[in-house]
Order: structure tokens, then sequence, then C-alpha cells
């Protein structure tokens, strides 16, 4: 099922254009990655499928209705998103900053337990068990992330967008998330990552889209899309190009 289609959809900043896609459709139950060099407009590209940033011109759809035409608790219910980084001033604990994932569900002024139970599974898939009670500014980077991640779990969407989301985490808990993104996939929930690690993209993702100058370059299976002249053309890198895990392919750099 089609749940995004992007027709003509663009973005400028002071009159200069970040973004121009002409056609680009998400379907549910994938792990799709978006790559490209700094500039190239991935971020911006997931601030519109978020709901973020309003002002595109042409069309970016979800489930047939316009962006901006979503009704902002309903879109809320079904759309999660993980940013870059994320910066809480006021003393809350772990287990409460995965509670606010439930926000879009909130009636009243205490949660339900339907909302603890979503926030206790988030917290166990993520792994912050060992560190739920503690205050949020005390974690480090990589903690923090994985408790973005856990409140974005907590809201049970249908779609989640990424940005980044292994900035700040070790090798173990960078293959520990795309395992996790993976796995929802096969569950259903469309997921959509920001990243620049090619590798990860390539070993989990079953489509790759790279982006240069704010135009999709490429799009398809990663061992379709990671080849030597578009490895060159988009990120101006020579690559070797090995076969990894699973016959997926491996990206060395030449000099």
């Amino acid at each position: 099922m089609t749940l995004y289609r992007l027709r003509d959809t663009a973005v400028a900043y002071d009159g200069v254009p970040v973004l121009r896609i002409g056609a680009l459709d998400f379907t549910a139950g994938a792990l799709a990655a978006i790559a490209g060099p700094n500039g190239a407009g991935k971020s911006t590209l997931v601030g519109v499928m978020a709901g973020l940033r309003s002002g595109y011109t042409g069309s970016c759809r979800f489930e047939a209705k316009e962006i901006r035409d979503w009704p902002r608790r309903a879109f809320a219910r079904r759309i999660s998103v993980v940013p870059q980084n994320v910066n809480i001033e006021f003393p809350f604990t772990v287990e409460q900053v995965v509670l606010m994932g439930r926000t879009p569900y909130c009636d009243g002024l205490f949660e339900s337990p339907l909302d603890h139970a979503a926030a206790a599974r988030a917290i166990a898939i993520t792994d912050c068990q060992p560190f739920r009670a503690r205050d949020f500014r005390s974690l480090s980077g990589g903690e923090r992330q994985r408790v973005v991640l856990a409140a974005a779990l907590a809201q049970e969407p249908s779609v989640l967008l990424l940005d980044e989301p292994t900035t700040f985490l070790d090798p173990e808990h960078q293959l520990a998330l795309f395992r996790i993104l993976r796995g929802l996939a096969r569950d259903g929930v469309l997921v959509i990552a920001v990243t620049h690690d090619l590798n990860l993209a390539a070993a989990f993702a079953d489509r790759l889209i790279l982006l240069k100058q704010g135009t999709v370059r490429a799009d398809g299976p990663p061992a379709a899309v990671i080849a030597p002249a578009i490895m060159r053309e988009v990120f101006a890198v020579e690559p070797h190009i090995l076969q990894g895990p699973a016959g997926r392919p491996w990206i060395v750099y030449g000099e």
C-alpha cells in the first residue's frame, strides 16, 4: 500500500532551491535509506514528509491527503520522527521522556495503563532499562538517542522518520538500531532513515535513495544503487564494491 506520494515537491530558502523531487512514492512495510552529500536536501525531504516544513510547493500526500491538510493530532498518531538532536532543559527521567511519545493519545492529565505498557515495550526494545530512572540530561549522546527512539516507538506509528539516527551511537548500538528498524519494517511499518553510513544502508535497507543538490540521482535496491559510476557522480569518491553478508554490497574507499 502506498503511504506517501510526492509529485513536483520543491522547497526553496530565500529563493534558492534546496529540494526538487519530481516523483517519489513510499509503501508500507519497507526500510528506505536516504543518503547524499552534505546539503543534498535529505533533512529537508524528511521535514516535508514529517509535516514540519509546510512551505513546500507541489504535492506531498500521506494516504492520499495533502500533508498540510491533515489534522495535527491525527497525523501525529501515524507519523513519528527521530531528529538529529533533542535538547531537554528540564529534569525529566528517561521514562518520562519516553512517555512523551504517547502525547497524541492522551485525553487527560495522567497516562493510561496502555501508555505505560507501550513505553515499557519501547524501553525494552531500545535497551534503555539500565537508565530508565535517570535524568535525561545526564545521559551520553548515544544514550539520549536511544531514549528519543524509544519515545518514537512508544507512539506506535505507521511511519517512522529518522534523521541521522546513528550519529552518537557506538558500533554495537548502530547495528542494534538498524536491526530494530529492519524488524519494524517486517511488521508493516514504513521506516525512512537519513544516513551517511552507506554500508549500514546496504546491509539493512530494502531501498536506497541518493540525493544530490536537492534532486534524486539514484533510487532502488542497494545492490543496484551502490555502483562505482553512481558513487563517483554523487559523492565524488572512488569506491571498491565488495560483496558483504548475504550477498549485499560493501564499500571500500580507495585513494
